[in-house]
């Protein structure tokens, strides 16, 4: 299972971005899907995750109300649509799969509930 994030970059503190998480050779439909992202010298923390179906959704208390996580499984794509990004955003945001379906907030919010990642992508928030 091999997934790829993608669409970050330089924007301005409250500017938007939309990442990407697309899979290699695969369907990530029968996959819950995690972001999560890591700051330079800070440990991995999550941002939002999506059941595999796309009707639960949760959001991390620092990103509600300017972050949203949507999936479609006929494009096989999963996205991060992110509002008013602030400094405190930069990060390498990474997508992750589980294949556990029946997880709560609690399992989803810990980067070992999913055992396989993509590469990542940076997300600089700065003037």
């Amino acid at each position: 299972v091999q997934l790829q994030a993608s669409g970050g970059g330089l924007v301005e503190p409250g500017g938007s971005l939309r990442l990407s998480c697309t899979a290699l050779g695969f369907s990530l439909g029968p996959y819950a899907i995690g972001w999560f992202r890591q700051a330079p010298g800070k440990e991995r923390e999550i941002v939002s995750c999506i059941s595999n179906s796309g009707d639960r959704t949760w959001l991390s208390d620092s990103v509600k109300g300017r972050f949203t996580v949507s999936r479609d499984n006929v494009k096989n794509t999963l996205y991060l649509q992110m509002n008013s990004l602030k400094p405190e955003g930069t990060a390498v945001y990474f997508c992750a799969a589980t294949p556990v379906f029946n997880g709560g907030y609690n399992y989803y919010s810990v980067p070992s509930s999913f055992a396989s990642w993509g590469q990542g992508t940076l997300v600089t928030v700065s003037s």
